[in-house]
């Protein structure tokens, strides 16, 4: 037997955990012998300590294996997924996994809520009425299976490890631990059963990571880790140091995703991110051959309309409306006040603090606080502007959708300090700013 206290002196002193003592510690937090108070001690000293690769792999696994591993019969295509650190305007999911479906991936996607600034991809898919992302395992399954994707919640059956250990990190400031991070991410997406990973690694002032050395250190750890498990991974490093794309809030953004896959229109950034994490998708899953054949994959999964067909049909396999991608407004909520807002000055936008707009799609209501926090679907910004573009009095800084006046007048003002206008447009930056492709030489060594 490993005693939670020997395993914390250990790790307060710096010293490496075993396989077996991390697996001892992760069985306690499931069956509550380990307190709240030791996996606070835990977490600090991690924060502190760090963890060596073979401990993170150590620790992934076992909070993988703290519950249910999804099993996949005979698909006829490989099981893949993405995951994202999350943002604002990021509807990338939303995007990616119909497209997938439709070259002949198989995506089960589970997702999480918003909290704070960020916005979650199950609020989003909450906004189409009747659609249902608490499903069980049997249906979840079958749902993909049949569709060739769903997005759903983390039932209670997958990784409990992770649900009380990040409640706990939650209230002692050790979010930000790489090696937490690394273990929360992977152990739920290893759960599913994949057959390859990609990931969206954010940073900037709307990101969890304000720092491009640590989104690229965040994201070759993870693709370590996740090789090192027995999950070839591979991950984009891109900007969110402005909103991804037009719409910022849960049924604008689902407005926004249909335009998206209808061919409508294309948020150019939005579509970078998008088609590039796909393209590296394909060619993890051996469903292209070259980035060339990728993109062209892509491309006729989009103009094709197959990929907005397998959106619908998992919008109904979910219980939401069959009408939906044909006519959204008569299914999606509306705001009651719609307004533009005006920039201050007249000039090129500069600069945007991204974090400041996605806080005030949480003081519409669009957002939580605080994880018990309601959400209003219907609230939130349109038609975005971003940095580099031209402002001014017929030229508004964004469209802000609004339950009442007095938060429509709140709201216009945390927008309007969000943004710095100059006399010039500022020079452009590209959105992806790396990409990780582990070589054989960077297994992780045991």
């Amino acid at each position: 037997m490993h005693s939670a206290k020997e395993l914390l002196l250990k790790k307060r002193d710096g010293m490496a955990l075993s396989d077996d003592e991390i697996a001892a510690f992760v069985d306690g937090v499931c069956d509550l012998s380990v307190t709240d108070a030791q996996i606070a001690a835990f977490a600090m000293a991690t924060w502190f300590r760090g963890m060596s690769s073979s401990e993170q792999r150590a620790l992934t696994l076992a909070m993988r294996d703290s519950g249910q591993v999804l099993d996949w019969p005979e698909l006829g295509g490989p099981v893949l997924d993405k995951h994202s650190t999350g943002g604002v305007g990021d509807m990338v999911s939303l995007i990616l996994a119909p497209v997938m479906a439709a070259c002949g991936a198989f995506v089960p996607m589970i997702s999480g809520r918003g909290l704070g600034h960020t916005g979650g991809t199950l609020d989003k898919l909450a906004s189409i009425p009747g659609l249902e992302t608490a499903l069980g395992i049997e249906t979840f399954q079958r749902v993909v299976c049949r569709e060739g994707l769903a997005i759903v919640g983390q039932t209670a059956e997958l990784v409990p490890a992770d649900r009380r250990l990040y409640a706990v990190r939650d209230v002692t400031a050790t979010v930000s631990s790489v090696p937490l991070i690394v273990s929360s991410i992977l152990s739920k997406k290893l759960a599913e059963g994949l057959d390859g990973l990609v990931l969206d690694i954010k940073f900037g002032s709307g990101a969890v990571l304000t720092d491009p050395n640590e989104a690229h250190r965040l994201a070759r750890e993870i693709c370590r880790i996740s090789k090192s498990a027995g999950v070839p991974a591979r991950a984009l490093v891109t900007d969110m140091d402005e909103p991804l794309a037009w719409s910022a809030g849960n049924a604008l953004e689902i407005r926004e995703t249909i335009r998206f896959l209808s061919g409508e229109a294309r948020n150019p950034r939005l579509a970078e991110v998008a088609v590039e994490l796909c393209i590296e998708m394909l060619q993890l899953g051996g469903l292209a051959q070259s980035p060339q054949d990728a993109r062209s994959r892509v491309d006729d999964a989009l103009d094709s309309g197959r990929a907005a067909e397998r959106f619908a049909a998992m919008v109904c396999a979910q219980g939401g409306p069959a009408g939906l991608v044909d006519d959204p407004e008569a299914h999606l909520p509306v705001a009651r006040v719609i307004r533009p807002v005006p920039s201050r000055e007249e000039g090129y936008i500069q600069h945007i603090d991204t974090r400041a707009a996605g806080m005030t799609v949480v003081r519409l209501g669009g957002g939580r606080e605080r994880a018990e926090d309601s959400v209003d679907p219907a609230v939130g910004l349109s038609r975005l502007a971003g940095t580099g573009q031209r402002v001014g009095p017929d030229r508004p800084l964004a469209v802000v959708h609004a339950a009442d006046e007095a938060t429509f007048e709140q709201a216009a003002a945390m927008l309007q300090a969000a943004f710095s206008i100059g006399p010039e447009p500022p020079a452009s930056r590209p959105v992806i700013r790396g990409k990780v492709v582990l070589e054989e030489s960077d297994e992780p060594t045991r």
